[in-house]
């Protein structure tokens, strides 16, 4: 295998991990940063780093420098939801970037299973979108503006809550009382798969889709986050046992198995706490 020249856009909780793990299997990595401070530990794993905020700062000579000689570029920043009109903002962060990407590179966007709307039923890739959020119209603003312009040089990965290390569940409700929603089924997936998804898609090179990551089981929010909190010393969260309907979704990664022949590290999160 030709080993490729990867830009990963984001050195977070997810983008981080995803760059030592490209680079340990051989690929170039360049990779971004919006902190001055985190230029030293970055530039120590020896990837190519820098330091740039999209829509905030003149990014016309960085950018593309940061961009050239890749293959693939991985946009990896999610929208940042307390910023105000985030369904104009986020889409014009990417914009800028996408003007600098030339005809040739590909890309994978890391997107949110936030574009559903719930409909009390098993969702996969062919629905139609109606998010209900301000994130996910951000998201779906997006996908739409990279869609058009990049076509089948483009994958999108619609990643549900993400889960694993240090960003422990039991932490997320705990102590929290008279919690809506507490018999749907929850949609998660572990930083394992969603590493292992991103770099089948690579190794594959399976452009021109979209694909859902997320576990085969979805158990009920009200039980997977009690253990969850019980599990790490946490008070658990109440649920209010009297609300109307459930109002839920639940993700179908099939897609995600049968064309990128995945099998999920982490199937069940139940098993995770």
């Amino acid at each position: 295998m030709k080993h490729k020249q990867i830009s990963i856009v984001g050195s977070g909780w997810l983008g981080l991990p995803l760059a030592q793990n490209l680079q340990l299997k051989g690929y170039t990595i360049k990779t971004s940063t919006t902190s001055k401070e985190k230029i030293k530990s970055l530039v120590a794993e020896n990837f190519l780093t820098y330091c740039f905020k999209l829509g905030i700062e003149d990014n016309d000579v960085i950018l593309p420098d940061f961009l050239k000689g890749s293959e693939i570029i991985i946009i990896n920043f999610p929208p940042k939801r307390k910023i105000e009109d985030i369904e104009n903002v986020y889409p014009k962060q990417v914009q800028e970037l996408l003007k600098h990407i030339n005809s040739t590179q590909k890309v994978i966007f890391i997107s949110s299973t936030s574009v559903y709307q719930n409909t009390n039923g098993i969702i996969d890739e062919t629905l139609i979108t109606k998010p209900e959020k301000a994130s996910g119209k951000a998201v779906l603003a997006t996908e739409t503006i990279l869609r058009q312009q990049l076509k089948e040089r483009l994958t999108i990965l619609r990643l549900s809550g993400l889960i694993g290390y240090e960003r422990l569940p039991g932490r997320f409700l705990a102590t929290k009382t008279n919690v809506a929603n507490g018999n749907a089924p929850i949609n998660v997936i572990h930083r394992d798969d969603c590493i292992g998804l991103i770099s089948a898609i690579i190794e594959q090179n399976c452009w021109g889709e979209i694909i859902n990551g997320c576990s085969d089981e979805h158990p009920l929010r009200s039980l997977f986050y009690t253990l969850a909190a019980e599990n790490i010393g946490l008070t658990p969260p109440t649920f209010n046992k009297s609300e109307g309907e459930t109002v839920f979704k639940i993700i179908n990664n099939t897609k995600s198995k049968e064309i990128l022949k995945y099998t999920y590290k982490h199937p069940d999160p139940l098993k995770l706490i």
